[in-house]
C-alpha cells in the first residue's frame, strides 16, 4: 500500500487544510500539514488544484500537468443560460467534411468530464470515410427492419411506426435517415467489462462535446439508432467498425457543419419540481 503519494512544501503550506477538506477519508491534517490516510486516491487531482500556495503535490495527479486559472471563467448567467439553450441538434448537415484538428479539439474538451469515481476509460473510434458512413446507415437500416419483423418488443414499441416510415423513406429514396448525411460518426467504446460505467462516462462526455462543438462552428446530434443497433451485437454493423475484441460500442454522435441557421430558442414542457 503506497502511502507517499501526496508531496508537501512545508516552506510554501499554511496548513489552511482546504486539500483534506476538499478530499475527506484520503488526505488528513498532521501537525507538519496536510499527508495520506489511506491509500484511496482516485487521481482526480482536486487537492493539487485547490492549494492557493502551490503547496501540495500529488504524484497520481502531478502539479505540472495542472494548468493555473488565470481569470475567472464563470459567464455571465443570462449569456449561459441563452448558450446552454440555444444549442440545437442538428439533423441537416453541409457537404463538407470536418478536419480532423477540430474532431480532436472537440475530444479534447469531451475527455475532461466528469466520470464516475474518475474512472474516465472512454475512448473514441472516428468514421469520416464516406462509403463506411454510408454502410454503417445501410447496416442499421437492415437490423431495424429485421428487428421489426422478428421481435415483437419493437413491433409493439409507440415508435414502431416511425422506425417503419423511416425504413421505407430508406427503400425508397436512398436517403440516410440514420446518421443524416453527417461527414462524421463519433463512436464512443469502452471496455466490456465496465462497461455500464463506460456508457454513463460517455454520455457525460459527449453532453461536454455537444456543448462545445457550437463553439467552434460545429452541429452534433445523437445516433440513437446506430446506437441501439451496436448495443445489440448486430454482427454486421460490428465487423463494420472492426473494434478491438475487448471494446463496446457505448454510443455515438453525429458531427458536421449545420446546414441552416436557428433564429429562435426553443420552449420546453414547464419545469417540474417539489421541495422538501
Amino acid at each position: 500500500m503506497d502511502m507517499d503519494f501526496i508531496k508537501v512544501d512545508q516552506g510554501k503550506c499554511t496548513r489552511c487544510g482546504v486539500c483534506a477538506t476538499v478530499c475527506p477519508g484520503v488526505i488528513g491534517m498532521a501537525d507538519n500539514g496536510p499527508r495520506a490516510i489511506r491509500d484511496l486516491c482516485v487521481s482526480c487531482g482536486q487537492c493539487v488544484a485547490v492549494c492557493p500556495e502551490r503547496a501540495l503535490d500529488n504524484t497520481n495527479t502531478p502539479l505540472t500537468d495542472q494548468v493555473p486559472i488565470e481569470e475567472n471563467t464563470a459567464l455571465d448567467s443570462g449569456r449561459a443560460a441563452q448558450f446552454l439553450r440555444s444549442r440545437r441538434s442538428i439533423r441537416n448537415y453541409q457537404s463538407k467534411s470536418v478536419p480532423r484538428e477540430k474532431i480532436a479539439q472537440l475530444l479534447d474538451i469531451a475527455r475532461m468530464a466528469p466520470t464516475a469515481c474518475n474512472s474516465q476509460g472512454v475512448a473514441y473510434h472516428i468514421v469520416d470515410n464516406p462509403d463506411t458512413l454510408r454502410q454503417i446507415s445501410a447496416t442499421v437500416m437492415d437490423w431495424t427492419e429485421g428487428e421489426l419483423k422478428s421481435s415483437p418488443a419493437m413491433a409493439s414499441a409507440k415508435y414502431a411506426p416511425h422506425l417503419a416510415m423511416m425504413v421505407e423513406q430508406y427503400r425508397q429514396t436512398g436517403e440516410d435517415v440514420v446518421l443524416r448525411s453527417a461527414p462524421c460518426l463519433i463512436v464512443a467504446v469502452a471496455e466490456q467489462h465496465s462497461f455500464a460505467t463506460g456508457r454513463d462516462n460517455t454520455y457525460l462526455s459527449f453532453a461536454y462535446l455537444q456543448l462545445f462543438a457550437t463553439s467552434v462552428g460545429l452541429g452534433t446530434c445523437w445516433a440513437g439508432l446506430f446506437e441501439y443497433c451496436a448495443a445489440s451485437g448486430y454482427e454486421p454493423l460490428l465487423a463494420l467498425l472492426n473494434l478491438p475484441q475487448n471494446m463496446q460500442v457505448t454510443s455515438g454522435m453525429m458531427v458536421g457543419y449545420p446546414q441552416y441557421a436557428y433564429h429562435r430558442l426553443v420552449a420546453r414542457n414547464p419545469l417540474q419540481v417539489t421541495w422538501q
